[in-house]
């Protein structure tokens, strides 16, 4: 936001709270970031997992404190975000009352959009009315005859495109002039008359609950049952009231949206003016692309598009992250004195932000195409033909969108949910999405499937090793629905879900608003679960580098000894002291201490250790087994399988990695959260340990029993 030319002292700047209000797809968040700019603060609104955004910005002597809430229709909330607005208007002693709103329309579809600023003016609120996407409007040869219709609707009017900056001084100036006289903006009269029935209830409600006007007073009645701010005795006047007039809450909300729609369309209809024939681009690409039938197909392409995008162009600034940070470790010990500390700076902190920092171009490449998706108004037609399939599992039609990009890695997928209003679908999303298989499981599987599966052809095209992948990315898939449909039945909600969502026309994107939301999640990732990740590494480290008493001490001396005594090269004795030590470190106690747990799955204790590493990120499985096995270099693939392949019982001679074993291996691996920066995002996502603590035992418990399943059915 440009400052006007007078500067204020700090002693004479104050500060004001206003509020960007709106339909979901009215340009509200396009306008709070023009508005704000980088100037943002991402968090949640107390108590709950719905996100709160805040942006600060400079009007003359004031500064200003932006509130960017959850898009909403109605004060009558059919889903969390629009509870949130809701229980935020109707509390002024709420801290996230504003001092004035601006409500943010689309232009090219106002008489849809009114119903919300009409229940906001008549509860009082100053407020200007933003008539957003001018742009969109004057290519449509749509005008809108803005002086008309604030004076029908009794408040300032002004017309801007976030798209382009438009207008955006005129609003500054409206702003300014409603925050130095808010008592001028505000309503001498409702817009909405009272019926008979709602006059003997507000009768009722007078005597025992205060509220600002009448209707705001009726806003009470109606959701006393549910507002945090109302205690047991005003919710229990209010039912009283309720019952004492016979009045009905659902059948007056239903009353009051009609009558205050056939109020307000009238005077869209006579303010807004169309040169020629508006184009009908929408609902031509509408026909083919929410097609029954080539609608899902060409959604499966671009989330195929989008997943093989993440995984081939994430490819290079991953791989350059982890040469970084291997690169960085190796000058670290050169340059650092030998001993714990160097340590822990290279093992543990700097492998805690490689590991974190890795993820960031996934997340960056995820957010920046569904957000071009978002911006061009494809997504609302992608939840709308998938929301019946997706209801039946408790999910969503936007839930689907995470789902396939778990394929690539569940962190961005997790925060992807955001777009999910229902706190229970959202929650079911994100508990199950990892599942659903991301990349970090293909090392693992690659190892694998060659002990389960011959590699032989099938029908002279089809590798059996190619369908063995395939078929367990598919068991994933099957197993989050499942899994899903057996958390709806668990979860229950007082809510009943609704897809409500207005099909937005298809515009070309605003950049800006994607660069900005990708630079949003990166930061939000890296800085809030992030600082999770660093300790469980740290943790983590520390079990696998100390032992208790002398013994890893004793053991390297041992080994040393010993190849002294062989004349082994220094490399082969490097990795045969890693592997002893690994064996005498408190990991390895833990290795030891569970075996008898992991025994019936067909694992000894070498795959314990290499199962507790890999709760650290999946793909470590590959890493801990060429340590344990003293192969020295991670990365031959061959190498290391081949060394599985010679390791044998020493009870029975068999060997260890049969069909059985790796079979009861790949399914654990299957279902197991086996990734630390998953359950840190899922606490960032759900502001809470709870959920995370019960997908980890959920995925885990499914993990074991499936395992110890295939590994008996199959010995």
């Amino acid at each position: 936001m440009h400052s006007n030319e007078v500067i204020a002292t700090p002693t004479e700047r104050r500060t004001r709270t206003v509020a960007l209000i709106g339909n979901p797809n009215s340009g509200k968040s396009s306008t709070f970031n023009r508005l704000t700019g980088l100037r943002q603060k991402v968090g949640n609104f107390p108590g709950v997992t719905v996100e709160r955004k805040t942006g600060k910005a400079r009007l003359g002597r004031l500064d200003i404190n932006y509130i960017d809430f959850p898009g909403a229709y109605s004060l009558y909330p059919t889903s969390q975000d629009e509870r949130i607005v809701a229980q935020s208007l109707l509390n002024p002693a709420d801290s996230n009352y504003p001092d004035a709103v601006l409500y943010v329309a689309d232009a090219t579809r106002l008489d849809k959009h009114l119903l919300l600023f009409t229940q906001l003016y008549d509860l009082g609120l100053p407020l200007i009315l933003v008539l957003n996407m001018a742009d969109q409007a004057e290519r449509e040869g749509l005008s809108v005859d803005i002086n008309y219709l604030g004076r029908e609707l009794r408040a300032p009017v002004v017309m801007v495109s976030s798209r382009t900056g438009q207008g955006f001084d005129r609003l500054e100036q409206a702003l300014s002039d409603l925050l130095a006289r808010p008592e001028a903006y505000q309503a001498p009269r409702l817009l909405y008359e009272f019926s008979p029935q709602e006059e003997a209830f507000l009768a009722a409600l007078r005597p025992v609950i205060s509220a600002k006007n009448n209707y705001h007073l009726l806003l009470l009645g109606h959701h006393g049952g549910w507002l945090p701010h109302l205690d047991a005795e005003a919710q229990r006047q209010i039912r009283q009231a309720r019952l004492a007039t016979g009045y009905h809450s659902l059948r007056g909300q239903v009353d009051e949206t009609l009558t205050r729609y056939d109020l307000f369309t009238p005077m869209v209809h006579k303010a807004q003016k169309v040169k020629g024939k508006r184009s009908t681009i929408t609902e031509r690409l509408d026909s083919i692309l929410t097609n029954q039938v080539l609608g899902p197909f060409i959604f499966l392409l671009l989330m195929l598009l989008v997943f093989q995008a993440i995984y081939a162009w994430a490819a290079l600034p991953m791989d350059a992250i982890e040469g970084f940070f291997a690169l960085t470790g190796e000058a670290a010990r050169t340059y650092l004195p030998g001993g714990w500390l160097t340590d822990l700076f290279v093992d543990g902190i700097l492998a805690g932000l490689g590991g974190i920092l890795v993820f960031a171009p996934q997340i960056a490449i995820l957010f920046f195409l569904i957000g071009i998706l978002e911006e061009i108004g494809y997504m609302a037609r992608a939840a709308f033909m998938f929301d019946g399939l997706m209801q039946r599992f408790g999910l969503n039609g936007r839930s689907l969108v995470s789902l396939i990009s778990g394929h690539a890695c569940a962190i961005p997928a997790i925060m992807s949910t955001r777009t999910i209003a229902d706190w229970r679908e959202r929650l079911l999303t994100i508990l199950v999405t990892p599942m659903t298989g991301c990349s970090a499981r293909i090392p693992v599987y690659t190892i694998l499937i060659g002990f389960a599966v011959a590699d032989q052809t099938v029908l002279g095209v089809f590798n059996l090793q190619g369908l063995a992948f395939m078929g367990l990315y598919l068991l994933g898939i099957v197993g989050a629905l499942l899994s899903a449909l057996l958390f709806k039945l668990i979860l229950k909600s007082r809510e009943r879900s609704f897809l409500m969502l207005e099909m937005p026309d298809y515009r070309s994107p605003v950049w800006r608003n994607i660069w900005l939301n990708v630079y949003e999640k990166v930061k939000t990732f890296v800085f809030e679960a992030g600082k999770v990740i660093i300790v469980i590494s740290i943790i983590l480290w520390v079990l696998s580098t100390f032992g208790p008493g002398q013994r890893m001490e004793q053991a390297e001396e041992l080994v040393r000894t010993e190849a002294a005594a062989q004349n082994l090269d220094e490399s082969t004795t490097e990795a045969l002291v890693a592997s002893t030590q690994l064996e005498e470190s408190y990991a390895g106690h833990i290795g030891r201490f569970i075996e008898p747990a992991i025994r019936p799955l067909g694992y000894d204790w070498k795959i314990g250790i290499a199962l507790l590493t890999s709760f650290a990120a999946r793909e470590v499985f590959v890493g801990t087994m060429a340590t344990i096995y003293s192969l020295g270099d991670t990365d031959d693939e061959f190498r290391i399988r081949a060394r599985l392949a010679a390791e044998r019982n020493p009870v029975t001679g068999e060997p260890v990695y049969n069909p059985a074993t790796a079979w009861s291996l790949l399914i654990f691996y299957v279902f197991a959260l086996m990734c630390m920066s998953t359950l840190a995002v899922t606490k960032r996502e759900t502001n809470s340990w709870k959920w995370p603590i019960v997908q980890f035992v959920f995925m885990t418990g499914i993990a074991y029993v499936a395992a110890f399943g295939v590994y008996q059915w199959l010995s």
